[in-house]
């Protein structure tokens, strides 16, 4: 694997995040105008990146949050390997309280190592860990040396399990916010992380206290 540096991004808000409404891969939703807002500072921070090549999702709210990047010509790839993980039938509706006690007994069965386990009509996590399988292949094998990556907050942990060799048990340990950063890079051999969740290009945006959300759920 030749050097590479590699910027990965969470999508900027939507009104689902917003509301706790379930989104996944089967919501083709668009960035609210907090989103909107965020995915700017994000560009004003970071404009002077040199990016070779962004690479997004299928899904708009990714390449909405990349829009600023996209002005500026840079090349671009939607890749459908990138998608969130599928909620299956939960997907669009509003989290119950017994929707959101059924969800927690599955992320601690991930959490030990079921990562076979699936939401009903949904994905698992090793599903989304093989459809990322031709992605990454793809990504890792392109002679750009300083990608952007922008995806969804479940898929994004497992991809970062998969760039940093963890078991996928370990995914929750990649905490995340609305258009956070993770830096990685590489010299050759394997990946280090340069920056964690990081939001301080967000600094001058009110945050809104969503606690009382399901926060692996909404995507």
């Amino acid at each position: 694997m030749m050097s590479k540096k590699i910027y990965i991004i969470r999508h900027g808000q939507t009104d689902y995040n917003l509301k706790g409404i379930v989104q996944g891969s089967g919501v083709d939703s668009s960035l609210n105008e907090k989103g909107r807002e965020q995915a700017r500072s994000f560009f004003q921070h970071y404009e002077q990146i040199p990016f070779e090549k962004i690479y997004t999702s299928a899904l708009r709210r990714t390449k909405e949050s990349v829009e600023g990047f996209l002005a500026k010509e840079t090349p671009s790839e939607r890749l459908t390997g990138l998608n969130e993980i599928s909620w299956g039938t939960k997907e669009g509706q509003r989290i119950t309280p017994e929707e959101d006690a059924y969800y927690h007994w599955m992320l601690n069965q991930w959490q030990l190592g079921q990562t076979h386990e699936r939401i009903e009509g949904g994905e698992s996590p090793e599903d989304v860990s093989h459809r990322q399988d031709v992605a990454l292949k793809h990504i890792l094998s392109q002679t750009e040396s300083t990608i952007l990556i922008c995806m969804h907050r479940r898929a994004m942990r497992i991809l970062l399990c998969k760039l940093l060799n963890y078991p996928l048990r370990c995914m929750d340990m990649f905490e995340h916010e609305n258009l956070c950063l993770y830096l990685l890079d590489s010299s050759g051999s394997g990946f280090t992380v340069r920056k964690y969740n990081d939001t301080t290009h967000l600094k001058n945006i009110p945050k809104i206290d969503d606690s009382h959300l399901v926060g692996a759920i909404t995507t």
